[in-house]
């Protein structure tokens, strides 16, 4: 369970919004949301992202500006956590060459989060995703690849207006922090999409219901890949 601030009420009001309309954005009751507000009551992790995304800020934010400084959801090892599903997007959705646009990964990682979402209604990262001009991604994305570039775990390389990623590292790559479903989900979105255009994994984003109801640069919530039919959140890909 999660603590998050005592000010979540100044912020809600701030925005206006009603504790009726925050409650069932995030599937509760009016009532136990009040307690929230109150600090007498915590939010699990797939309400505190939903909180995130309907208060239009990231999860990291809602999380640092909690009073209390102890969390479940430890900052540092969601971000860990993320490096892998990207590493791992990287490794099976890579081209024969092993490399990847930095566009493409952007796309992988989401495909695979989301997805993940349909099947279990719970994140695989908790990050969260901003409607940007080549689909949705993950704040902590750009941070990511800059952290696993400086520890000498990719490689980044100039194609024209386009940048290659690659990984350095000889073997798989790590999943320690990843469950052997979600790995597995990982593969199958990455081979799917292996050897395809950037453009085609572009459009296909771009065709789902989550892309097309957001504003631009406006958090993504995760339940509304939900409301979409089947073969827009999979496309081919058998799970």
């Amino acid at each position: 369970m999660i603590n998050v601030s005592s000010s979540l009420k100044q912020a809600r009001i701030s925005r206006g919004l009603t504790q009726e309309y925050i409650a069932k954005a995030i599937g509760m009751s009016r009532q136990s949301y009040a307690q929230v507000e109150l600090g007498k009551s915590d939010l699990k992790l797939s309400q505190a992202s939903a909180l995130a995304a309907t208060m239009h800020i990231s999860i990291e934010e809602l999380l640092g500006s909690a009073d209390s400084e102890s969390s479940l959801l430890n900052p540092t090892d969601a971000v860990e956590k993320y490096k892998q599903i990207v590493l791992n997007a990287l490794q099976f959705g890579a081209d024969k060459d092993g490399k990847i646009t930095k566009t493409k990964l952007a796309k992988l990682v989401y495909l695979a989060d989301f997805i993940w979402y349909y099947k279990t209604s719970t994140p695989m990262s908790y990050m969260s995703y901003k409607k940007l001009p080549q689909g949705p991604v993950a704040d902590v994305f750009f941070r990511a690849l800059d952290e696993l570039e400086e520890s000498g775990v990719i490689d980044r390389e100039e194609k024209g207006t386009a940048f290659l990623y690659s990984i350095l590292e000889s073997g798989e790559a790590p999943s320690n922090r990843i469950s052997r479903a979600e790995k597995k989900l990982i593969r199958s979105v990455g081979k799917w999409w292996q050897g395809k255009q950037t453009k085609e994994i572009v459009d296909f984003t771009h065709a789902q219901l989550p892309w097309q109801i957001c504003r631009d640069g406006e958090v993504i919530p995760y339940g509304l890949i939900t409301q979409e039919e089947p073969e827009l959140v999979y496309g081919p890909i058998k799970l």
